[in-house]
């Protein structure tokens, strides 16, 4: 049983990964799974309304139930009541793309976001994503809370992925990792430039509940000609404030009660 659960997990999760569709035999050869038993999973994910068939195609992709599902859990967490004011006010104060994540285990997931960008270049990702600890401000912003064994031992369990999907800044050694940990405990925020992706700048800093558990981060970014290093440093204060006034009113949030 336990085996079916974790490859039925595994397909919603490369489906999450391609939402344009995937034909059976790319999913099979994907997931290493024979294509019979890969038809019939699929078919009990129908069944279930998780995953349907374009029929013109023939592919498959998710329905928007689990979509459903986590918003329905964000509501009812009250984060994002919690959260939305308070990142509408940091990216008009800013003019760019600010974000909440928030610690699920070992991970950091993006759930909240608010764009000030008003003209030219925005940087505009998808939501929902686990966060890159290596090489992402909100990354850094959290590992920079621990000490150094314990934010290596997470980068270890995640990886440092592939160098050609990240930036040309971005760190690939424990030693770089290292390195804006330390800057970043300094400044009390995170800071990258080129690091995450080609011509793009962030920075991010840690909120933390009532108990002074760390329970997410919030994160500014944008494109590095009009986020440069100077424009963050200057933007710190307002970012550590955002950060700050987010983890107060964290109190009634039955998301941000659970311990990091």
């Amino acid at each position: 049983m336990s085996g079916q659960l974790e490859r039925s997990l595994n397909v919603l999760e490369y489906l999450v990964a391609h939402p344009g569709g995937s034909s059976l035999s790319a999913l099979s050869s994907a997931l290493n799974m024979p294509l019979s038993a890969t038809h019939r999973l699929l078919g009990e994910l129908i069944r279930l309304g998780y995953v349907r068939q374009d029929q013109s195609h023939a592919e498959y992709m998710l329905t928007i139930k689990l979509v459903a599902m986590g918003l329905s859990f964000l509501s009812a967490s009250g984060i994002t009541d919690v959260a939305q004011p308070l990142l509408d006010q940091l990216a008009a104060e800013t003019g760019e793309l600010v974000r909440l994540a928030v610690v699920d285990g070992d991970a950091l997931t993006f759930v909240s976001k608010a764009q000030g960008a008003r003209h030219g270049l925005r940087y505009d990702p998808d939501m929902g994503l686990s966060v890159q600890l290596s090489c992402s401000a909100a990354g850094h912003a959290w590992l920079s809370t621990m000490n150094d064994e314990e934010a290596l031992q997470r980068v270890a369990r995640q990886g440092f992925g592939q160098p050609e999907n990240f930036g040309p800044k971005a760190p690939t050694t424990v030693k770089a990792v290292l390195a804006y940990l330390k800057q970043a405990r300094s400044r009390g925020f995170s800071l990258i430039l080129d690091v995450f992706a080609p011509g793009m700048s962030a920075m991010a800093a840690p909120v933390r509940n009532a108990q002074g558990q760390v329970i997410g981060v919030v994160t500014v970014a944008g494109p590095a000609i009009r986020l440069t290093e100077e424009r963050m440093l200057a933007l710190g204060p307002a970012v550590l404030q955002a950060a700050e006034q987010i983890g107060q009113a964290s109190s009634g949030s039955a998301l941000f009660k659970r311990p990091a």
